[in-house]
């Protein structure tokens, strides 16, 4: 009997060493691996933000008019998660005509990142490819997107200066923001609305397919996903924060959020830890590759280009959660000027949070305007098929310049009433 016990302990041990090398042999499989091979697409003059308290130099990339004074304003470019400035040339070259343009890569999103700055330095140095596999691990110090809208900070500041020293000083500023861009620059500017300066400079916003609800992944993915993160939403919106609900859906929401937001919170930081993220963080899935646009010349850009970070961290991921819901506690403090265009069935950034958001902020300014596309299920709306996507362009150009118009006439008209 011993011997028969010590056979099948034998036995067992095999089983498990086999099991364990088939996990590693299929772990191995899933990690990613992404080189890069073309330069970073540059565009316009770079203009180097040095570091201050403790921070990174930053880049900010500038477009102007032939002639400084025909610029009625100047333009911050403010892109979207895990994609990077560079790919806004062609947006900042239109604007440029009648504004001074600029955009930045904010906290590890492309020269910012510095994996991808590395790999451009050794590039330059005459190496043919790079790999940039571990980009998404500048997101590990992401909890939530305060880094970002540090940086958005510096290069609205620095646009600012540039702005006043091309041409005549104290031009209006506007920022056209993208998707988590858009989340970062709204929550941005709730927690500066006191700014005098920033409140008499910038002049209005665009919002491109905000950030302000959850994504809804279609078909069977959302079938498995989707509950899971309606809960987590749930959960974390009535997190410690009352609803004003009947005393019985008060308090099984507060239990649920008491449970379900803890236990969440230390999943996703789990999975976020060393060695568990390097093959649990998830690959940027093909159901959104296929929401984002309908041209394919820009699906084949947007395959070809490996200075797109591929990978999103779980830590991230719940950071962002986190930072919608207390977005939207705060919507209604929104008071600058916007122009917001969304998508009605985007399942990247839902149509929901940008109803919502209209809903709390549209009547405290007449300037206000909502262009809903309707029957339209794509993301990146600066990167449709033509015509769509030229008519777009003019119809933020003409917002722009009507916004713009009226405050430089008034401004003349001040200057002229103090001179005499």
């Amino acid at each position: 009997m011993p011997d028969n016990e010590m056979i099948l302990k034998s036995i067992w041990s095999k089983v498990v060493f086999v099991a364990m090398r088939v996990v590693l042999v299929l772990l191995s499989g899933c990690v990613h691996q992404q080189f890069i091979s073309q330069p970073y697409p540059r565009w316009g003059e770079e203009v180097r933000i040095n570091p201050s308290d403790g921070n990174e130099s930053l880049i900010l990339r500038v477009l102007s008019p032939s002639e400084f004074t025909r610029a009625q304003a100047c333009l911050l470019l403010v892109h979207g998660m895990n994609e990077h400035i560079g790919r806004y040339g062609e947006i900042a070259r239109f604007f440029s005509r009648n504004f001074i343009v600029a955009g930045f890569d904010y906290y590890a999103h492309g020269l910012s990142n510095s994996v991808l700055r590395q790999a451009d330095v050794a590039l330059a140095g005459g190496s043919n490819k790079v790999e940039v596999s571990d980009a998404y691990l500048a997101q590990s110090a992401l909890k939530n997107l305060q880094p970002l809208r540090r940086d958005l900070d510096r290069a609205l500041r620095q646009l600012i200066l540039l702005c006043d020293a091309r041409g005549e000083p104290g031009r209006p500023v506007f920022i056209i923001s993208h998707s988590l861009g858009a989340l970062v620059t709204a929550s941005y500017w709730v927690q500066h609305r006191k700014d005098d300066e920033l409140a008499k400079r910038v002049q209005g916003i665009v919002l491109l397919a905000p950030a302000f609800a959850v994504s809804e992944p279609p078909g069977w993915r959302g079938w498995l996903t989707n509950p899971l993160i309606k809960l987590s939403f749930h959960a974390e919106t009535h997190f410690l924060n009352p609803q004003n609900e009947a005393l019985p859906l008060l308090l099984f929401n507060q239990l649920l959020s008491l449970i379900t937001v803890p236990v969440l919170d230390g999943l996703f930081e789990v999975l976020s830890w060393p060695v568990l993220r390097s093959f649990l963080t998830p690959i940027s899935p093909e159901w959104v590759k296929n929401y984002l646009t309908d041209s394919e010349e820009e699906k084949a850009r947007l395959r070809a280009d490996s200075w797109i970070v591929r990978r999103t961290l779980l830590r991230f991921v719940k950071g962002i959660e986190e930072e919608i819901v207390s977005f939207r506690r705060k919507m209604n403090q929104f008071a600058i000027p916007y122009y917001l265009v969304y998508s009605e069935h985007d399942p990247i950034t839902p149509s929901w949070g940008s109803v919502d958001f209209a809903r709390a902020t549209l009547k405290r300014n007449p300037d206000n305007e909502i262009l809903a596309l309707h029957n339209v299920p794509y993301h990146q709306h600066l990167f449709l098929k033509e015509p769509v996507r030229s008519e777009l362009l003019r119809k933020i150009e003409q917002w722009i310049n009507g916004r713009a118009s009226s405050l430089n006439e008034k401004r003349h008209v001040q200057k002229s009433h103090f001179a005499e």
